[in-house]
């Protein structure tokens, strides 16, 4: 349970600089993806897993338009719970 709550702070953590930004930019989305990756790591999610994951979070981030009714962190947030679901989903 420890680790999981770990995971959940780190990941909240990659969250909270995008919360200040009114725009994105795609060092912005880069450095909160290498944050998520380093979580997932330190959290023993395998290596293959964690590369498909962020690849998908990545592609979504910076090829989808941003949604009226959400600033970009809650978009990126979004794209990232969708991928979770996903993922969880599958197994």
């Amino acid at each position: 349970m420890a680790a999981f709550s770990s995971l959940t702070e780190r990941l909240s953590g990659a969250f909270k600089h995008l919360r200040r930004k009114g725009k994105l930019s795609d060092s912005d989305i880069d450095g909160t993806i290498r944050e998520i990756r380093r979580a997932l790591l330190d959290a023993d999610v395998a290596l293959d897993v964690v590369r498909s994951f962020t690849a998908k979070i990545r592609e979504r981030a910076l090829g989808e338009e941003v949604s009226s009714a959400l600033n970009p962190a809650q978009q990126v947030v979004r794209i990232v719970n969708d991928e979770l679901t996903n993922v969880l989903g599958a197994g």
